[in-house]
């Protein structure tokens, strides 16, 4: 009746893995209990979890994505504390144990970290940037959330019950067959990547719909700021990649469960058709995660340089170019795996050729801060930072570009350090600096700057302190992979990146407090101006945080920074004569419904539960029919309940403090402002 699943699933084999399970489950009690505690399920019930607001639906991703951080993270410093120790001796961790956390960090980071953060940041800018009032497809967007949660909590659970995959986040066969990988651990994996990656597929569908549909009037394609058009981008990469990565892990699975040889040498199979298929996601993936990071970058720049925006043009032709370019770079991720010469040197120059956009990008933000008034505000350090870093990774990557050098280096931890110089400061250091920009304007007052520079100091030094000596134990032979080594003159080098490791613990641990911190002076740090930053585009034209219809009148576009120049031409905060009703979607509960069954779905899959399985695939169907087949969907915010929100929010615009600007200009958020705002 329950298939594999038996008393032996429980983690017995480590006194480590005992520890991670116990943690794991006595964290989610102690969430429970508080949120009990505080009598507030049902408010969770009624205005989060059934929500399809686009906003709290972006908020939740977050969320999510940073819970999963810390569970990543302590994979990291795991591994890095066995490394640091293993000289002659077998460390603290079992080498199963080993794998597994090698494993399972690069999943969750990738899957569970970096992709519902991007998610997040979209969910909650993008229809506001556009001048909308939500996505097109709101209740999509709800499944998608509850998608990429289930699959993170298949990844969770393989901490209790059973093991995880040891054959790394990339699965390749055949250490991921069934040969080689007898247990559960790469089910788990499998159907994580599985379930997740049709929630972010409906997630670039409707972003791109979303975009293409919604925009205000007078918003041409070249008057979108800039972070639209990266998330544009980046969706279109996820609906032409996502479907690649769904099918290996589908046809894995297949040769797992069925007996089919489509990766394995026997019967006609090909093991190199999985690395084919993974990595023409796997390398899009890469910018569909830097992009948007390249999105809030531009923002942040010019915002805090008090300037327009350097090179529009060329940026946004520099995006699409990255877009292009990205499905035409895969195979230098396999140079080592017996193609021809000349397969070898096309893949080899266009991954040089892609160095070339991202440059564009670079200097395009630096000229934008040649003169510019420069306020170095947390959201500006993490944008600093990740210029003077991630130009190490692109050199390093160039390097890696030449398939004799990749062929010596492949292996090695140099790999690992410039991989992680790609994603740290490219992808993370943007969504850490999207998070403190947009903050403001999600929850209505500001993060604790003293504890965002600190946060950002320790992830910067951590960084350098964690990687560095990676790229040079790469050049003296280390492989990656290693639970344990004989080599004296590798430890100390190990030594130091388990110091930074422990640094950047610091720097998230900084983040948790600042939250805290902001949370219990939230009175002091309050933005009653909807536009903390003196922003340049329509997010920053409402309230702080939004109404649920985000507009009251749709705004007209003229220009590129359309809020900036409705603040020049003093119409920035102009009542219209009359308000209209507004039709908005109502909450459903079938998002976490599907999630919660596709979860158990999974769960029942990996472990051959084949009666749950079929019953949690039919309750997924029949939630899907009652929600095609709903047509009360909506209710009427009429538009004297509109005029009273709108009242509310004049009445703030009236208390909040005149900014004063350098040249002594004077603003008054809630007035026409005339002239020059930066």
């Amino acid at each position: 009746m329950l298939g594999r699943l038996t008393i032996d699933a429980l983690p017995f084999y480590s006194w480590v893995a005992m520890g991670g399970a116990a943690v794991t489950v006595l964290g989610a009690l102690a969430v429970m209990a508080v949120i009990t505690w505080l009598g507030a399920w049902r408010y969770l019930w009624r205005e989060w979890l059934t929500s399809v607001d686009h906003k709290r639906i972006g908020i939740m991703y977050i969320v999510l994505a940073l819970v999963m951080l810390l569970r990543g993270f302590v994979d990291a410093i795991m591994m890095r504390a066995q490394q640091a120790v293993a000289l002659n001796s077998q460390g603290y961790l079992p080498a199963d144990h080993f794998d597994q956390i090698f494993s399972s960090h690069g999943t969750i980071m990738i899957f569970f970290v970096a992709m519902p953060f991007m998610s997040g940041l979209m969910n909650l800018i993008i229809p506001l940037q556009i001048g909308a009032r939500d996505v097109s497809f709101p209740y999509m967007n709800s499944l998608s959330l509850w998608l990429n949660a289930a699959g993170a909590a298949l990844v969770l659970v393989s901490l209790v019950i059973g093991k995880f995959s040891t054959a790394g986040w990339s699965a390749y066969p055949p250490y991921s067959g069934i040969e080689y990988s007898p247990g559960v651990g790469v089910d788990y994996w499998s159907f994580a990547v599985l379930i997740s990656g049709v929630g972010s597929t409906m997630t670039g569908i409707n972003f791109i719909a979303t975009i293409f549909k919604k925009r205000a009037p007078g918003m041409t394609l070249m008057r979108m700021p800039l972070f639209t058009w990266t998330v544009l981008t980046s969706s279109v990469l996820v609906v032409f990649a996502f479907p690649a990565l769904t099918v290996s892990a589908a046809l894995l699975e297949m040769d797992r469960m069925l007996g089919m040889h489509f990766f394995t040498n026997a019967d006609g199979g090909n093991m190199m058709m999985f690395a084919n298929l993974f990595w023409i996601w796997g390398h899009p993936e890469v910018y569909i995660l830097i992009l948007p990071a390249f999105g809030v970058f531009s923002h942040v720049v010019t915002t805090f340089s008090g300037k327009r925006l350097f090179g529009y043009t060329s940026l946004v032709y520099a995006t699409t170019a990255i877009g292009i370019l990205s499905f035409i770079v895969w195979l230098h991720h396999f140079f080592t795996m017996g193609s021809s010469a000349n397969v070898n040197a096309f893949f080899g120059i266009m991954t040089m050729i892609i160095a070339v956009p991202t440059g564009v990008k670079v200097f395009d933000w630096l000229f934008t801060m040649y003169r510019g008034r420069i306020e170095f505000h947390s959201p500006m350090l993490w944008t600093l930072g990740f210029m003077a870093t991630f130009v190490i990774g692109g050199m390093s990557g160039v390097l890696l570009a030449l398939p004799p050098v990749d062929y010596l280096m492949h292996n090695t931890t140099f790999l690992v350090a410039h991989f992680h110089n790609m994603i740290i400061p490219g992808v993370l250091f943007g969504y850490l600096a999207g998070y403190q920009f947009w903050f403001p304007k999600a929850f209505g007052f500001r993060l604790n700057e003293q504890w965002g520079k600190r946060s950002f100091w320790c992830w910067i030094i951590g960084f350098y302190l964690a990687f560095m000596p990676l790229y040079v134990l790469g050049l003296l032979g280390m492989p990656r992979r290693m639970e344990h080594y004989t080599i004296a003159e590798w430890q100390p080098h190990l030594i130091v990146a388990a110091v930074g490791a422990c640094v950047i613990l610091l720097g998230i641990l900084c983040l948790a407090v600042q939250l805290i911190v902001s949370i219990r002076q939230r009175d002091q740090a309050r933005d009653l101006s909807g536009d903390p930053w003196l922003g340049r585009t329509l997010e920053w034209s409402t309230s702080s945080p939004p109404p649920v219809y985000n507009f009251a009148i749709i705004p007209r576009v003229d220009e590129r920074d359309a809020f900036q120049e409705m603040k020049e031409n003093g119409i920035a905060y102009e009542r219209p004569d009359k308000y209209e009703d507004i039709y908005l979607p109502k909450n459903s509960p079938v998002g976490i419904i599907v999630g919660g069954f596709a979860f158990m779905f999974g769960f029942a899959m990996v472990w051959h539960i084949w009666w749950l399985a079929i019953a949690c695939a039919l309750v997924i169907v029949m939630a899907l029919m009652v929600l095609s087949s709903e047509d009360d969907n909506e209710y009427c915010l009429t538009a004297k309940e509109v005029e009273q929100i709108e009242n509310a929010r004049y009445r703030d615009l009236a208390k909040a403090p005149r900014i004063i600007l350098p040249e002594s200009e004077e603003i008054v958020p809630g007035a026409p402002i005339q002239g020059t705002v930066r």
